[in-house]
């Protein structure tokens, strides 16, 4: 068990970060690769990487650089998610290059240790070696995460808005509450489901959580505890669709959406909105308001999540696109 130590202080200064950090959902995806847990949850993901990266000959140096250094076991080198990747991707790779080569050296012979690490790594603290490796980074990342950008952010917003009820409803107290079901909040202490027993005192220094696509079966934080504190938690994914109907109704074109209730109900879910909310908003039952989210779901322009009894929705890029092209602000539509 990882136990999480809050003062005062770190409370007041707890955030969840706006976007999928890049090198963290690199960690993650690749980790995908090497079991089959959750994996019909990424079923679709994992079928057109592959095929990507086999046809661009990216297949090898997957498996003999990068899977190597993120391994499935308890241990990966810090250095590879830096706290600046949250800047995006280039900020996160220029990081990489900046880092002491003792520091590198320090936590690749942990990996050596702990997992394994292939010969060629003992080149990696030199900065050519790392600069090579970099590239290889940027170019997985552009084959196998790149092209599904919008629908990770989707998630990450869909839980963000979750994250949000819960601040509102119960302060920091309520937010850190539901974030399980892998962590339950004991204050001062947040106690999580972990690979080792640790403790983790912040001292002042918060903590960032991370919401990750692709990470699965518990969160993960850094091994360094000296480093900024960041936990990296997987976002919830649904249940795929089994019928053919479900099938069906995702290749409906967009003009089958239109109607004024509809209309209504895509507004509504600008700002997240739960299915009673969204049956307040059109005039409708929340069985029928179901049927319309239902429907527009499988065409992607929501995503919806349950949050505790209840299901909250949000727009998906292509949803909150056609509300641009409809003329409304998908930031501030009213509910």
């Amino acid at each position: 068990m990882l136990r999480i130590h809050f003062t005062d202080a770190d409370l007041a200064r707890v955030q969840v970060a706006a976007r999928p950090d890049p090198l963290w959902e690199i960690c993650f995806s690749l980790r995908r690769f090497q079991s089959r847990k959750g994996l019909w949850a990424y079923a679709d993901w994992h079928r057109s990487a592959r095929e990507a990266l086999y046809a661009k000959g990216l297949a090898p140096v997957v498996r003999s650089v990068l899977r190597p250094l993120y391994p499935g076991g308890t241990y990966f080198p810090d250095f590879l998610t830096p706290a600046e990747a949250s800047e995006g991707l280039d900020a996160g790779l220029e990081a990489i290059l900046d880092v002491p080569r003792k520091r590198v050296l320090r936590e690749l012979n942990i990996l050596d240790q702990v997992n394994g690490a292939p010969d060629w790594t003992r080149q990696l603290p030199d900065i050519t070696t790392r600069k090579e490796f970099v590239r290889t980074i940027r170019t997985y990342y552009d084959v196998a995460i790149r092209p599904h950008r919008d629908h990770m952010q989707a998630h990450v917003d869909a839980d963000r808005s979750a994250r949000a009820r819960d601040l509102l409803d119960g302060g920091t107290d309520g937010l850190l509450a539901g974030l399980g079901p892998y962590m339950r909040w004991r204050r001062p202490t947040l106690e999580i489901d972990y690979c080792e027993d640790r403790d983790l005192h912040l001292d002042g220094r918060s903590l960032t959580l991370v919401p990750s696509y692709f990470c699965w079966g518990g969160p993960v934080s850094l091994a360094d505890s000296d480093l900024p504190p960041v936990l990296a938690y997987p976002l919830r994914h649904a249940a795929p669709r089994t019928d053919e109907t479900g099938a069906q109704k995702a290749r409906a074109p967009l003009s089958a959406l239109l109607g004024e209730t509809r209309a209504i109900i895509l507004r509504a879910t600008a700002t997240g909105a739960t299915t009673g909310e969204l049956a307040r908003a059109a005039g409708v039952s929340a069985a029928s308001a179901t049927r319309h989210t239902t429907v527009l779901r499988d065409a992607g322009l929501l995503v919806s999540h349950r949050h505790g009894p209840s299901v909250l929705h949000t727009l998906t890029p292509p949803g909150a696109a056609l509300l641009r092209a409809g003329g409304q602000n998908s930031r501030t539509a009213p509910v």
